[in-house]
């Protein structure tokens, strides 16, 4: 018998804010990214094992990714702006 078992990470966009770039500088658009990793079982996806939130750079010279927590994020989200 086998037990094929294994994690995948999906991203999902959730928003758009204005801010300033933690890393580069730039002032331009962020994305507010949510990552959810599950646990798979037979290439099915069971258990949400881990959740976390990314403010990620739409610059195309930076494209950076800062974590941020969950309330943090939706806080941004609420404000539109950083």
């Amino acid at each position: 018998m086998f037990l094929i078992f294994g994690w995948r990470t999906k991203a999902h966009h959730v928003g758009t804010v204005t801010a300033t770039c933690r890393v580069c500088g730039r002032h331009g658009n962020l994305l507010v990214v949510r990552e959810v990793t599950r646990l798979s079982l037979f290439f099915i996806p069971l258990i949400p094992v881990r959740t976390r939130h990314l403010l990620r750079c739409a610059s195309p010279y930076c494209g950076a990714a800062v974590k941020v927590s969950a309330t943090e994020a939706r806080r941004l989200l609420d404000a539109g702006t950083a």
